[in-house]
């Protein structure tokens, strides 16, 4: 099939070389032609496991080309996504501008047949919003529908969730659309991948409910971890014992310094918003916002307690981005609590494998902060070594080596990533969370 994926974003890269990879013929719109020169050569400008050697087999294959032109994007086939951005403003209400820009585009272009299709993350009931434009600015009476289908892609391991994904959510109520739908995932449903059908606005919805539900979890087991610090638990344990009911659930309980990133704050907020607008009492889930902005606050302290005095320790710091394999840094504990450290006079010692250069954006290097490409070079002279992101290399350090560079033998880590008995059995002071 010809698809056309509008914004060669985070999600819309992935969606645009994933369905070319299928045997799909893709066209992706973008607006930055510096962003587009190193697309058509096969460089991804963003860290994804896996998206570079998609992104080079297809373009060497001819499924995927890449255009500063809408007017070539809209022509090109009749199944358009929109993977625009959708930025979020203090009180969680997004910008779609470059939705609503999309669309008069898309109305202006409508000579045949479209169907225009939500993959960016919206407000429920911006479908209407989609349809009411392209019938205001459209010049020709042309038939179109617009449909919503969600994208459930985790930073990290995105690839593996567009090809494995564990349901395809699709919102239409068009028996044109869904057909065209069944064609576009039946290589997804001849393996027997779910596809569900709904309203629009009920899949819209049930992106923000999905990750809103996610992160209660998150903020939960961090809630229960203070407990269990407290009363000498293992919030490691409680997590396992709670996990074993299928009703529950293992993943989303690892307790530590919260989540970030680009997805579940600000779906949390946008779906708050939703709710204040609607009249609705969501308490629960700003409570569960509460609890995830007090961990970094948490975190800051348990340090100042183990350390006593942050001004002019030598502090290293493993891990920036917002979770491992990924170098995004949005929303990421890091930004906190380096800052923290720095307003205190600490001299920081950074590592990470892929998100420095983005840090450095933010805290630039300098005297009391300094960036490094070795993970073990940054703990020379170091009084502390402190854990934020649980890459897979920092799992497998070597902790003798960890122990002989280090001035000082004490780990603080905010991902619980080693276990106690064989941490302390190398010498270490060894302190985690809620353990």
């Amino acid at each position: 099939m010809k698809i056309t994926v509008i914004g060669a974003g985070y999600v819309g890269l992935v969606t645009a070389s994933c369905f070319a990879d299928l045997g799909n013929e893709v066209i992706c719109v973008e607006k930055i032609e510096s962003k587009i020169e190193k697309l058509r050569k096969g460089i991804s400008p963003i860290y994804e496991p896996g998206l570079d050697i998609i992104l080079k087999r297809n373009i060497e294959n001819k499924r995927i080309s890449f255009t500063l032109n809408m007017t070539e994007g809209i022509n090109f086939s009749d199944i358009i996504f929109f993977c625009v951005g959708t930025p979020q403003g203090d009180d969680g209400k997004a910008d779609l501008s470059q939705i609503e820009e999309a669309s008069r585009q898309i109305a202006e272009n409508l000579t045949s047949y479209k169907l225009i299709i939500e993959k960016s993350t919206v407000p429920v009931n911006t479908h209407q919003w989609i349809k009411k434009t392209i019938l205001r600015y459209a010049k020709n009476n042309v038939e179109f529908d617009v449909a919503s289908n969600p994208e459930f892609l985790r930073e990290g391991s995105a690839i593996k969730d567009f090809l494995e994904p564990d349901r395809i959510v699709v919102g239409t109520e068009s028996n044109k659309a869904r057909n065209l739908f069944r064609e576009l995932y039946k290589p997804f449903t001849d393996q027997d991948r779910i596809l569900i059908f709904t309203t629009p606005a009920t899949a819209e919805l049930i992106k923000h409910a999905s990750n809103s539900f996610l992160s209660l979890k998150i903020s939960y087991i961090n809630m229960v971890s203070d407990l269990c610090e407290k009363v000498g638990a293992d919030v490691s344990m409680v997590a396992e014992g709670m996990g074993l009911d299928k009703r529950i659930g293992r993943s989303f309980l690892n307790a530590g310094i919260g989540y970030g990133g680009s997805c579940f704050p600000k779906d949390v907020k946008a779906f708050i918003k939703m709710a204040k607008d609607n009249g609705v009492d969501f308490s629960i889930l700003e409570e569960s916002e509460k609890v995830n902005k007090n961990r970094r606050v948490k975190f800051i302290e348990k340090i100042e307690n183990i350390l006593w005095i942050n001004k002019d320790k030598n502090i290293t710091i493993w891990g920036l981005s917002f979770k491992p394999n990924t170098d995004d840094i949005r929303e990421a504990p890091s930004i906190d609590i380096v800052k923290q450290l720095n307003s205190a006079g600490a001299n920081l010692r950074l590592y990470d494998p892929e998100a420095a250069e983005n840090f450095k954006n933010i805290f630039p290097e300098s005297d009391k902060l300094r960036y490094f490409s070795d993970m073990y070079g940054a703990l020379e002279d170091s009084d502390a070594l402190i854990i934020l992101t649980e890459w897979e290399h920092f799992i497998s350090a070597n902790l003798e080596k960890i122990k002989n560079t280090m001035k000082l033998p004490i780990i603080i880590d905010g991902r619980n990533i080693f276990d106690e008995s064989l941490v302390e059995s190398y010498g270490f002071e060894y302190y985690s969370i809620g353990r």
